[in-house]
């Protein structure tokens, strides 16, 4: 019975990053007793067994000659060798150096895998390795990997059954090296060569000062793309099919209802300026329709487009890869880099995206992080039109406010959160651009999911909350909510109306603002407001679909909390922006 996997090999050949492939989220840093020197354990979930991983410190022989080689030596003897496992990282570009090591495991009787990392960075050196005549001369299974990218880590998990221990004998120093370098001439070749374009491209994006630069550069330049077509749709496409089309339908379908009608009002609801309006209507055919066919679903269709694109070309993979890291410590992988990006254009495909989160426990930790820290287009767009004509610097602090937010709220979650979170094996692709049929194929599931999931959902929606409107029960709510919004956050009784309203449109909600005659600070805070305190009546229908009643209670708990956590730091202890950004 397979009961620990240790990883061995010498310093620097990149073990922490083949550990952080093979383990969750959860990780333990642990010294060994009577010592300062520290190893970490995790866990690999192997089959129907969840395995423990240790990661040694770094060893150059089983010979030991400093305090962290003794522990090392000292941890893999600790249980017999059937109950063990050894996952040799081996460097790639200085493989003669990394096979002493090697040698010694399996002449020590250890079951190992070999695992020879760098792969990437070998084949830009010029170093070309045999690895099936490699394999077949060790007689262990050996497994060629780039950490940095995720490349081979799939395979060396399907492998990691595939060794048993061999009784070879031990052979003086001088014979190990000889034997070393009879296996280095047969394996192994050296040719000189370039980097191509393309591979600088790709090396670039996953380093940490190249990828950031490339990051900010992509993403900056995808929702600006996103934004532009969004709004081209709704300009030229939705609104004129609702307003030319739609609307005269309605009003002749209606044409003799009374207006105080029950059916009337579920079906059109209120009528402003004697018109239906498709924003503020909160009709199941007025404005549940306009929401999702209308608003929501040009920027959906943008956002994949874009988020279909970058996938296939094969950058978005090496977006999770150089944001692993920082998501690691809020819990969740790189991966979910594709549900935050997507929150951004709309919380509801946002949230049904955390789907490619393996745990409850992550898909908890990304949607809470989504509803209340990433704000969709259409409330982006009102930030900007309510607190850009005060300066640019109000709007920057939002999204300040809401940046911290997530990071704070991101390690709190993850500390506190209990539960198993294995990692996410995420194979990189090389750069080359995608065929038109794919990309559409993909664009067009994509879309045709998210209506199907999100249509039903938003008409129920806008239901309950028009039956709660209809029996005046917003009225109570507002009225119960109303000493917070004034004594906490210092916003004006009014206010809570708009605030209310956000759970319908957040959008809609933060236009109600304007002709309140708040100050530049009651602005600053109302519209972070809006954006941390409970989803819209979508997202919500969402999370309790996809989390199930007790998680949604408890994402509920976290939103009022820090909603009422925020507003009231705002009101107390920030300073009129007027003074913290000067016009």
């Amino acid at each position: 019975m397979l009961k620990k996997i240790y990883l061995v090999g010498n310093p620097n050949v990149g073990k922490s990053v083949v550990f952080s492939r093979l383990t969750g989220v959860h990780v333990i840093s642990s010294n060994y007793p009577g010592s300062t020197v520290g190893f970490t354990e995790g866990f690999l979930q192997l089959g129907d067994n969840k395995v423990e991983v240790i990661d040694l410190p770094g060893l150059y022989s089983l010979d030991p000659s400093s305090g962290a080689e003794k522990v090392a030596v000292s941890l893999l003897n600790e249980h017999p060798k059937d109950e063990i496992l050894v996952v040799n990282i081996i460097d790639s570009t200085n493989l003669e150096r990394n096979l002493l090591l090697t040698l010694q495991l399996i002449e020590g009787g250890y079951p190992v895998v070999a695992c020879l990392n760098m792969c990437d960075d070998a084949g830009h050196r010029g170093v070309s390795i045999d690895y099936g005549k490699l394999e077949k001369l060790l007689n262990i299974p050996v497994i060629p990997t780039c950490a940095v990218t995720g490349v081979g880590i799939k395979l060396l998990i399907e492998r990691l059954r595939d060794t048993r221990p061999q009784l070879r004998p031990e052979p003086t120093h001088e014979e190990r090296w000889k034997e070393i370098g009879l296996i280095i001439e047969q394996v192994q070749r050296l040719e000189h060569r370039h980097h191509t374009l393309r591979e600088l491209l790709e090396d670039a994006s996953v380093r940490p000062v190249t990828g950031l630069l490339m990051a900010g550069v992509v993403l900056y330049l995808s929702f600006k793309i996103v934004r532009f077509i969004g709004e081209i749709i709704i300009e030229r496409v939705t609104d004129p099919i609702f307003s030319n089309l739609y609307q005269p339908l309605l009003e002749r379908l209606v044409l003799g209802w009374k207006e105080s009608s029950f059916v009337f009002h579920l079906l059109i609801g209120g009528l402003i300026d004697g018109k239906i309006d498709f924003k503020q209507s909160l009709g199941i055919l007025t404005t549940a329709p306009y929401i999702e066919f209308g608003m929501v679903l040009p920027y959906v269709f943008s956002f994949y487009l874009i988020l279909s694109l970058l996938e296939d070309i094969g950058y978005l993979p090496r977006l999770a890869i150089l944001l692993d890291n920082i998501l690691h410590r809020l819990g969740l992988h790189g991966y979910a880099v594709i549900p935050l990006m997507l929150g951004f254009g709309c919380n509801v495909p946002g949230i049904l995206s955390t789907r490619v989160l393996e745990s409850k426990r992550e898909r908890f930790i990304a949607s809470t992080l989504i509803s209340i820290g990433i704000p969709c287009v259409p409330l982006q767009a009102m930030i900007f039109g309510l607190l850009g004509k005060f300066g640019g610097m109000y709007v920057v602090g939002v999204y300040l406010c809401l940046f911290l937010l997530i990071i704070i709220l991101g390690l709190i979650l993850n500390r506190l959160l209990k539960g198993y979170s294995p990692e996410f094996i995420l194979e990189i692709p090389p750069y080359r651009f995608p065929p038109v049929t794919i990309l559409l194929k993909k664009l067009y599931f994509r879309v045709k999911g998210f209506i199907v999931e999100a249509v039903p959902i938003v008409l129920l929606g806008v239901l309950f909350i028009n039956i709660l409107l209809y029996f005046n029960i917003f009225d109570l709510l507002t009225g119960f909510f109303s000493p917070i919004i004034t004594g906490l956050f210092g916003l004006p009784k009014e206010a809570v109306v708009s605030l209310a309203v956000g759970f319908l449109r957040k959008d809609v909600a933060i236009g109600m603002l304007m002709p309140l005659g708040l100050t530049a600070k009651q602005l600053f805070i109302a519209a972070t407001l809006l954006a941390v305190s409970f989803p819209c009546v979508a997202t919500f229908f969402v999370l309790w679909k996809e989390l199930g009643v007790k998680y949604l209670l408890r994402a509920t708990f976290i939103m009022l909390t820090v909603s009422i956590i925020v507003g009231s730091l705002l009101n107390f202890l920030v300073l009129p922006p007027s003074l913290i950004f000067p016009r």
